[in-house]
């Protein structure tokens, strides 16, 4: 199916039987979204700061100057939330993949560092955390060549997966033509990768999730508390586990520095991976490694 083309169909009755490595039933996919520091601001050259996924929630963005407390909101990410969410990962030993802006790695060397030492995935989530339905071709082409160069220069590895999460109409094609990614990550329509067809071949999409992440603690009638959050990723492992009886099946948990990185929210990352810990039959997997993985048992067709 062409990249512009709407799949209302999908898999069916019958998705394929995912085979995900050990038996698990459920693949569960952690991606933190790294953007502190490639957010709109004035002193980017923005005409307006940021105004979207901060504390002040309805907030109008400032604009023609600088909104301090915005910034240092988001600044708090970088600076303290990465750090919390980095050891609650490290204590439990789990796998990790990054949605890292470029603009947002390169400003902060160290946090860069200690994502390739932990050995997470670090894929890209483009040059700028802004929208691109409205940049010009030629520079969201350029924008995706300097994401990859910066992210292969501060970790030590190209990004080989892709997550735009505001993309243009050219982005799944700029990506795929570009020839060095194995999957995208702009969809949120299945519980299974699978391929479209983008810049004349077929391209995988491991698609990613908007119910299951801590946004919602950002958007009005969304999380409140630790206990919101968790509640909702149990119930969904558990649904998803009950079903991998017979079709095992993916699960993806966004996360955010500066959001799940607080204090009072990092309990529902902890609950939630003692759960599944305790209930088992769960394969805690990179992005890559489960677009290899479906590469390989389950290729394209010709």
């Amino acid at each position: 199916m062409s990249e512009h083309e709407r799949d209302l169909v999908g898999y069916g009755a019958e998705p394929p039987h995912a085979a995900w490595p050990g038996g698990a039933r459920v693949a569960v996919s952690l991606v933190l979204n790294y953007e502190e520091g490639g957010e709109r601001s004035v002193v980017e050259g923005d005409p307006a700061s940021e105004g979207y996924l901060h504390e002040i929630i309805g907030a109008p963005p400032v604009v023609g100057g600088r909104d301090l407390n915005v910034e240092s909101m988001f600044a708090y990410g970088s600076r303290a939330g990465f750090w919390r969410i980095h050891r609650t990962l490290a204590a439990h030993g789990v796998p990790l993949t990054v949605y890292a802006v470029g603009r947002a790695l390169e400003r902060n060397p160290q946090v860069a560092r200690a994502m390739a030492d932990a050995g997470w995935e670090v894929a890209s989530h483009g040059w700028r955390w802004i929208d691109y339905r409205h940049v010009p071709e030629d520079v969201e082409r350029a924008d995706i060549a300097r994401s990859i160069s910066t992210i292969e220069r501060l970790v030590g590895r190209r990004p080989v997966g892709w997550y735009t999460g505001r993309t243009s109409p050219r982005t799944r094609g700029l990506v795929a033509g570009e020839g060095g990614f194995l999957y995208d990550s702009d969809d949120y329509s299945d519980d299974l990768p699978f391929y479209v067809e983008a810049a004349g071949r077929p391209h995988l999409v491991v698609p990613y999730s908007l119910d299951a992440n801590d946004f919602k603690f950002l958007i009005v009638h969304g999380f409140t508390t630790a206990e919101d959050m968790l509640a909702y990723l149990i119930d969904t492992f558990d649904t998803l586990h009950d079903e991998g009886a017979e079709r095992p099946r993916m699960m993806s948990v966004g996360l955010h520095c500066r959001i799940t990185g607080r204090p009072g929210r990092i309990r529902a990352l902890d609950g939630f991976l003692r759960h599944v810990a305790r209930r088992g039959g769960a394969w805690v997997a990179t992005r890559e490694q489960i677009a290899r993985h479906w590469l390989t048992t389950h290729p394209p067709s010709r």
